[in-house]
């Protein structure tokens, strides 16, 4: 009786704040910001982007995709190997690459997105619609956790792992390369929120250079997360603890991201 109630309330409110994100994104009221809200953005941007990129580095898909790398990985390279510092090094090195394909998967989508908003950053209605999305995604982020089992979840495509352990198996420069270029894309749906709303944020920078800077920083940031995974990872035992915490927190990290997505949204449609 308690789950027919709450059910329809949550989804009444998750509603209700995707009603309110759309009326507050003003496609009535186009205007870029003022001159003293273009000298304020940069002040308040720099902190978001790097607690954002943080955040969105620990993010369900990307965390559990390198966990079931650095799994294979480990099970790939265990034969023959007697110098465990050796090891470790080598499984740090061959994850790096896995990773670096990453970091310029989601640079150049994001370069590509952030130049298309800027052609028309004059009215910031590219900025206003990429928050919308950004907030809709964060309410899905938010459905998928207390409503789990009402439609489809934001997830990545079920082949990932399966991507992610056929790089690690093959273990070479263009095998690691092409799985984190192709992992990269399939994470999309699980970070884009997050990515959105920061997009949307650095469309609204008043020079083209801030904007492109914080985007580098951002995905900088961003693989910190992944690179310190890695490095604890490299020993199997830390990498069975860390697949415990997943499993046991992920739910609640999709929680922490889809509420920050959402404010983060509702604050660029009031400001921008």
């Amino acid at each position: 009786m308690k789950k027919q109630i709450r059910n329809p309330l949550i989804l009444t409110l998750l509603g209700i704040i995707a009603v309110g994100a759309l009326a507050l994104t003003g496609f009535w009221h186009p205007d870029a910001p003022t001159g003293a809200m273009k000298e304020f953005l940069p002040a308040i941007t720099l902190p978001t982007v790097l607690i954002a990129g943080f955040l969105d580095g620990i993010n369900p898909c990307a965390f559990t995709v390198l966990l079931l790398f650095i799994t294979a990985l480990l099970a790939t390279m265990q034969i023959g190997q007697n110098d465990q510092k050796s090891f470790r090094l080598r499984i740090i090195g061959t994850g790096a690459i896995f990773i670096v394909a990453i970091f310029i998967t989601y640079l150049t989508l994001g370069v590509g997105l952030l130049k298309s908003m800027s052609i028309f950053t004059n009215q910031h209605l590219p900025a206003r619609i990429g928050a919308l999305l950004a907030i809709l995604f964060g309410l899905w982020m938010l459905k998928d956790y207390f409503l789990p089992d009402i439609g489809p979840r934001l997830q990545a495509p079920g082949k990932v792992g399966s991507l992610a352990r056929n790089a690690a198996k093959k273990a070479t420069i263009p095998a690691l390369l092409a799985g984190g270029f192709l992992i990269g894309l399939c994470t999309i749906p699980c970070s884009g929120a997050v990515y959105l709303g920061i997009l949307s944020l650095l469309a609204a920078q008043p020079t083209t250079a801030i904007g492109y800077s914080y985007l580098v920083i951002y995905n900088l940031i961003f693989i910190l997360p992944l690179i310190i995974l890695l490095v604890l990872a490299s020993s199997r035992p830390t990498l069975n603890r860390l697949a415990h915490w997943n499993i046991h927190h992920k739910e609640r990290v999709r929680l922490a991201l889809g509420s920050g997505v959402v404010v983060l949204g509702l604050l660029m449609l009031i400001m921008v």
